[in-house]
């Protein structure tokens, strides 16, 4: 089985996490520890809240040169809902902008939309060659909770593959794909099977 550390540095929705990637067949610790979160074969990052408060519990654990050496390194890191903002140049939230880990270019704004947060299932528009989303139907959809996301513009063109979402008429990055990183702005472990599909996925190109 392939070891997956989900890390806790004081945000996120760690148990059910670790439940859904135990269910898609990963062995799963979930610490703080960070020569853990080096070694193992899969990392992920979750994160719930706001950008400035996940950026600075990465910051008071020191991980985010653990994360970011593993992204360089070709080592398979994966983060969820702000546990994926993070991984952008930044995060803008009422005025306050916060640098974000830089490994995935964009930044993080409010939703262009009347109605925030975006809460419940939507539609998914994944791009061809996918690792993520492959064996999942074009019309599938996931479960987000979320007044911030990434959206979609030149900068990630060329650089990752990205999948979208709209609400209302706000079209946002729900999912990115560059290297060994991984980003979903939605809740996979909350996603019902198009999330454990998505989490297989993750877990069988892991090592």
């Amino acid at each position: 089985m392939k070891r997956v550390v989900v890390l806790d540095y004081g945000s996120g929705n760690l148990r059910s996490a670790e439940r859904a990637l135990a269910a898609a067949g990963a062995d799963v610790t979930v610490t703080p520890d960070l020569e853990a979160a080096a070694q193992a074969d899969g990392l992920v990052v979750p994160g719930v809240g706001a950008f400035a408060a996940c950026m600075a519990g990465i910051e008071a654990a020191q991980a985010g040169p653990v994360i970011a050496d593993r992204v360089h390194a070709g080592r398979p890191v994966l983060g969820i809902c702000v546990g994926a903002q993070v991984m952008f140049d930044s995060g803008d939230e009422h005025g306050i902008v916060t640098k974000g880990l830089g490994l995935l270019p964009g930044s993080v704004t409010k939703l262009a939309a009347k109605r925030v947060p975006h809460m419940g299932w939507n539609l998914l528009d994944a791009p061809a060659g996918s690792v993520l989303f492959e064996g999942i139907d074009a019309d599938a959809r996931a479960y987000f909770v979320h007044s911030y996301a990434v959206t979609p513009n030149g900068d990630l063109d060329g650089v990752a593959l990205v999948t979208t979402s709209t609400h209302e008429s706000a079209t946002f990055v729900a999912a990115a794909e560059r290297g060994s990183l991984a980003v979903t702005q939605f809740h996979p472990e909350k996603s019902g099977a198009v999330g454990a599909r998505l989490l297989s996925n993750w877990v069988r190109g892991l090592g």
